[in-house]
């Protein structure tokens, strides 16, 4: 595995940067905001605080202890993968090292909170007519445009592992 040239420090140098901002965040929203109390910031967005002890859509939120060690361990394996495979994509394959330095960045910003507080800090509350997104954060955010960028990077990037 080679390190230098590789995509390796910058992507982790990107997913060092969402786990600050991610954690900033959700220290400022556990200062600033009451639980469940919604604050409106516009008519379709509103900043509340919430925990959620599950995954995506609250997924295994009802699973108890097991379900925090579980998805804690898939963040590990997932980010494990994620810096082998930064460390064999070239430097020149930026848009794929900008998404796996993003996904790389959430699961660990999400990963802290589980492990500190068994469960993840949410604020970001978009909604419609009465119906609501699950309320997310940054690090849902990071996971879900590196996501999208990496598929996006399958289409124009071209093989990145070529050197």
């Amino acid at each position: 595995m080679r390190i230098a040239g590789s995509g390796f420090t910058p992507g982790l140098l990107l997913a060092a940067v969402v786990v600050v901002l991610d954690q900033i965040t959700k220290v400022w929203a556990e200062r600033a905001l009451t639980l469940y109390a919604p604050v409106e910031v516009t008519s379709f967005f509103n900043l509340s605080l919430v925990y959620n002890p599950g995954a995506a859509f609250s997924i295994l939120a009802s699973a108890g202890d097991w379900g925090r060690w579980l998805l804690s361990g898939v963040a590990l394996v997932i980010g494990a993968l994620i810096l082998f495979w930064l460390a064999r994509l070239p430097r020149r394959a930026w848009l794929s090292v900008t998404a796996l330095g993003l996904v790389l960045g959430g699961a660990v910003g999400n990963l802290i909170d589980r492990l500190r507080y068994g469960q993840v800090i949410d604020f970001l509350d978009f909604h419609w007519a009465g119906w609501h997104w699950p309320a997310f954060n940054v690090a849902d955010m990071a996971i879900t445009v590196g996501a999208i960028t990496l598929i996006v990077a399958t289409f124009v990037e071209a093989d990145p592992t070529r050197d």
